[in-house]
């Protein structure tokens, strides 16, 4: 395998050279190019929370290469990172406030609008040019609630008519996406599809619906729908068995390595004690950096091709691996998480053992750990 360096991100002073997160570019872009494969839709990148903490440009600029026509972003000061960085695909974000949306208007950012109030505020706004309407079909968290939907498209359809905006988008979001029967996203479509014709009815045109996040987009069949939004699948979390590549490995090395005997403990409390004379190693990461600290009783790690139990308890900056007799020098290579294809735990790993998803374990990799971003060829 060929690995062609990327870009990097500066490395920040601390743990540098001893730990990195290191991002295959590539595996982005196979994830993008499946999804196009097995769907008739565009595709949007959701690139939120720096990409999962991936880092929101190079993966951004990956999946327009292998692709997806559309990004996307939670919050206003991501839409304009990516703005900043110079790219200009349609870009689409749904929480911001008022004050940012001069801002959002000039970097020609498409925001989401759930309610009457909010179309006011962004009508009022000039440089705003693009609106997706959104309509809770069920999740229950934003969107327009449906006895409220005719009074905001119509109210859409009035500003638009005035030229203060244009309605590009309407849009949903899937409660169960992930549910192989999708009864409930079924349920969800029907409600947009209504959705959609109130508004056409109301005078609006939109180019763009969109519904399905990454498991909705293979378990949900949408025909009438533009886009898929792909945040997990993106990064490889493969929650239908698509075939999906993981595109982050996090890596450490042995700090330091030390003899200890039978009956002595490890870490704070001595949770752990060794039942035999063994060699454990220090591992330069801790729960600031995003190794949950509720994982230790199942937590492992893979050096020199062996898996070792994580003992003792995880520390802020460091944690504990018991390697037994394996003969580890100081600086040898530590696997965190992986791909697994060389026998290493995987992100979904670390979440079963800390009782969470692997999208918590990619975000919570903190900013200590530089991103080193790699493509492999193949």
């Amino acid at each position: 395998m060929n690995l062609v360096q990327a870009r990097q991100r500066p490395a920040p002073t601390g743990i540098a050279g001893l730990s990195e997160a290191v991002v295959d570019l590539s595996a982005v872009k196979d994830n993008v190019r499946t999804f196009r494969r097995l769907t008739p839709h565009d595709v949007m990148a959701v690139v939120k929370a720096d990409a999962f903490g991936h880092g929101a440009v190079p993966v951004a600029r990956a999946a327009l290469d292998a692709g997806a026509t559309w990004l996307g972003v939670a919050r206003a000061d991501e839409a304009l990172q990516l703005r900043a960085a110079g790219l200009t695909a349609p870009l689409l974000t749904w929480l911001y406030d008022a004050a940012e949306l001069m801002l959002l208007g000039d970097m020609d950012v498409d925001v989401s609008v759930s309610t009457v109030a909010e179309l006011q505020r962004v009508a009022s706004v000039p440089a705003v040019k693009n609106v997706h309407l959104k309509l809770d079909t069920g999740l229950h968290r934003a969107g327009s609630t449906p006895d409220q939907w005719i009074e905001l498209t119509r109210a859409a359809a009035h500003h638009e008519a005035l030229g203060a905006l244009v309605v590009r988008g309407i849009w949903s979001h899937l409660s169960h996406g992930d549910a192989p029967d999708a009864v409930q996203s079924r349920k969800q479509l029907q409600l947009l599809r209504t959705g959609v014709v109130l508004a056409r009815r109301a005078g609006l045109n939109p180019s763009t619906i969109h519904l399905a996040n990454s498991a909705g987009a293979i378990t949900l069949d949408a025909p009438d729908c533009d886009v898929i939004r792909i945040g997990a699948g993106l990064y490889g979390i493969d929650e239908t068995g698509i075939g999906l590549r993981p595109a982050m490995r996090l890596m450490s090395k042995a700090f330091q390595i030390r003899r200890i005997g039978a009956g002595e403990g490890v870490s704070y409390g001595h949770d752990f004690t060794a039942e035999r004379d063994t060699t454990v190693l220090l591992v330069p990461l801790g729960y600031a950096d995003g190794i949950p600290r509720v994982a230790v009783e199942q937590a492992s790690v893979l050096c020199r091709g062996v898996r070792m139990p994580v003992v003792g308890r995880i520390a802020m900056d460091q944690f504990v691996v018991d390697a037994g007799d394996v003969p580890v020098d100081p600086g040898e290579p530590v696997t965190i998480f992986g791909d697994g294809s060389h026998g290493e735990p995987t992100a979904k790993d670390w979440a079963d053992w800390a009782g969470t998803i692997p999208h918590e374990i990619y975000c919570g990799i903190g900013t200590r750990v530089p991103r080193r971003y790699e493509e492999a060829t193949r």
